[in-house]
């Protein structure tokens, strides 16, 4: 460890603003793979043989080690030290980057998305307790985390116009390949410039059997949803994965109550506060991931977009997230209570989604989406970043990396459930759409059309739910969110008022 690793407490890092830079150029190499690889996956499937019925697997061994490792990761930051676990998991995900680029087989290329979600699971919770730790003052906190929240929500509408350019122009290889110069810039950065404050750190001892539970909990929940959405709620395996999921992370909770020193403290999600952070932004992105993929396929496959103008036209969803957290949500979040900026973003971009809910074949860019967009993107860049401000609410600066690894966990389950439950009820509102349209089609460019109109109805009937669902994360916003004015509150066991810690999201796909 060099020398400039630490830092005395209660003084201001002189160079945390460069660190803000490095630690968000790792946080958008992250989010960027993600939606880069999605788009690179049909080119990377022909050359390397990968079947239909396996080719989910480029996309679930990631989101499976990544959703079972976060809380390990995060204990593992506060116990190494989040400079260590973020450079580590840079140079992981870097190698893991690599392996996938140059990978020749289907398993070479799973193994590789299976490690890089394992080095992100290290690298996330060390990044957003790293920038909490760092920025003590509640105005730099709302400045900087504004900026890191903007540059994650923006980057996967970035990655999907870089996916489209190295695919299109280069080679799917290079989708994978361009995560290394970002990774080795920002841990040469982080190496040099990072200072942790002294006494932050988790020295007890590892929690093993909740390692374990934890770990095999969420993937068995994750893998069933995941499930759920290729074959069906019904299916035994599927049925099987949620029964697991229950009683390994029931067993995980008794585990915790029971241990000195739990991986997950249980004080962490049973604060009043915390817990509706965590609910209610698990709820708004169930929404927002099934939204990304109806809208992908909307404007790819009903309007024949292009990847690179799919990417483009998110563009706007992008401004308003950036004008949302930057402007509005890191402006205010120290002067009102965050409900009041909570509950009215969920409820913006529940309105945006309402908008959505009339789209037809041959709706207007402009006249119907646009507008739609920017109301989505302004509600949740305005909701999200005073949410992030109470996400380890009382927390003590040892427990940082297992909070902000529960903001990550909650958003990682939040995204599986969305898009198996919402591409579920779009596909039975389709394939009923088709079955009672299609016989009275004459001709094939009829039947076609019935079939484009079918995917249509599929989709503004799933946004109908999105709706339902972001109202309900308004309401549970203003019920259980009571915590006064953000800037100052007590740390659990410290008997002082300090400002409290903050944590922001990574949006995972």
């Amino acid at each position: 460890m060099s020398e400039t690793a630490v830092k005395a407490p209660g003084v201001p890092d002189a160079n945390r603003w460069k660190a803000l830079g490095f630690i968000a150029l790792a946080q958008l190499m992250v989010v960027l793979d993600a939606t880069i690889v999605n788009i690179a996956l049909p080119s990377a499937q022909q050359d390397l043989g990968i079947s239909d019925g396996n080719r989910q697997w480029v996309v679930t061994a990631y989101a499976l080690a990544f959703g079972g490792l976060l809380l390990f990761g995060g204990r593992i930051a506060d116990l190494w030290g989040r400079k260590r676990a973020f450079v580590t998991g840079l140079a992981g995900f870097a190698a893991a980057s690599a392996l996938g680029g140059a990978a020749t087989t289907g398993a070479m290329m799973f193994g590789a998305r299976a490690l890089q979600g394992a080095f992100g699971a290290m690298l996330a919770p060390a990044a957003l307790s790293l920038l909490a730790v760092m920025f003590t003052d509640a105005k730099e906190r709302a400045k900087a985390f504004g900026i890191y929240g903007a540059i994650a929500g923006g980057g996967g509408a970035v990655g999907l116009i870089l996916g489209g350019f190295l695919t299109e122009y280069l080679n799917w290889r290079w989708t994978f390949f361009v995560n290394i110069p970002f990774a080795v810039l920002a841990a040469a950065g982080a190496y040099f410039v990072i200072r942790e404050p002294q006494g932050t750190r988790n020295r007890s001892p590892l929690d093993v059997p909740g390692v374990v539970l934890s770990t095999l909990g969420l993937v068995a929940l994750v893998y069933g949803f995941t499930r759920a959405e290729s074959d069906g709620w019904g299916d035994s395996v599927t049925v099987a994965m949620f029964i697991a999921s229950a009683v390994l992370l029931a067993a995980f909770v008794l585990v915790e109550s029971k241990v000195r020193a739990p991986l997950l403290p249980l004080r962490v999600v049973t604060d009043r506060n915390r817990g509706g952070v965590y609910l209610s932004l698990g709820l708004a992105i169930i929404a927002m991931f099934g939204l990304f993929l109806f809208l992908t396929y909307y404007l790819q496959v009903v309007k024949g977009y292009s990847p690179v103008k799919t990417g483009f036209a998110f563009l706007p969803m992008v401004a308003g997230m950036i004008t949302g957290s930057t402007q509005i949500g890191a402006r205010l979040m120290t002067r009102v209570p965050a409900r009041l900026l909570m509950a009215p973003g969920f409820l913006l971009a529940a309105g945006g989604m309402l908008v959505l809910t009339q789209m037809e074949i041959d709706s207007s860019y402009a006249g119907l989406m646009l507008p739609a967009i920017l109301m989505l993107g302004l509600g949740m860049g305005t909701a999200f970043m005073p949410a992030m401000s109470l996400a380890t609410h009382g927390v003590q600066p040892r427990d940082a990396g297992v909070a902000s690894a529960m903001v990550n966990t909650s958003q990682q389950v939040g995204g599986a459930i969305g898009t198996a439950l919402l591409n579920t009820i779009a596909a039975s509102a389709t394939t009923s759409y088709i079955k009672d349209h299609i016989a009275t089609a004459a001709g094939r460019p009829q039947q076609q059309l019935v079939q484009l109109q079918g995917m249509v109805h599929g989709y503004s009937n799933a946004i109908w739910f999105a709706v339902g669902i972001l109202v309900l994360a308004a309401l549970i916003a203003v019920t259980l969110v009571n915590a006064g004015r953000p800037g100052t509150t007590a740390v659990a066991g410290s008997g002082d008022e300090v400002e409290e810690e903050v944590a922001v999201p990574v949006v995972a796909h």
